[in-house]
């Protein structure tokens, strides 16, 4: 082969790996996207079962169950609830009626079984997610917009 013929086939290959990486590499970081979904979401439109997602809202009053490292509650966004499960030591400021969102996935029972649970950090601070998916439900009420400046 001639040196020109040799560069062009070269060229031709590298950009045929490049390109081959690129994709490799939009499907692993599609695959591992972390979906929001909130429990109304969740209540209505379903989810696949054993796909990995975020669900967020507030820790319902009254449901946390706690049996060594396994801890049940359930996440409601103030219309709908879903039934959560988390083995592992809880964060420090989880607690009933506190913005949550955990990782995980859905199980069979439709029960989403944690596998990170994520708290609210300070009193004025709620993940932006779960802001959202109380605003969409017509539930939110932050003290800041309901006139309460006492904080």
């Amino acid at each position: 082969m001639r040196p020109k013929r040799q560069r062009l086939v070269l060229v031709m290959l590298g950009v045929l790996l490049i390109g081959g990486a690129v994709i490799a590499g939009l499907f692993a970081v599609q695959q591992e996207l972390n979906v929001f979904r909130s429990p109304t979401e969740i209540v209505e439109q379903g989810f696949e079962t054993g796909k990995r997602f975020r669900i967020g809202g507030l820790v319902e009053e009254g449901t946390v169950r706690e049996e060594g490292l396994l801890t049940e509650f359930r996440v409601t966004d103030m219309t709908n609830s879903v039934a959560v499960t988390y083995t592992g030591i809880k964060p420090n400021m989880f607690r009933e009626g506190q913005g949550v969102v955990a990782q995980g996935r859905l199980n069979a029972t439709g029960v989403f079984v944690a596998e990170e649970v994520l708290a609210k950090h300070d009193e004025n601070y709620m993940p932006p997610e779960v802001v959202e998916a109380l605003k969409k439900s017509g539930q939110w009420q932050h003290a800041e917009e309901s006139g309460d400046t006492s904080k």
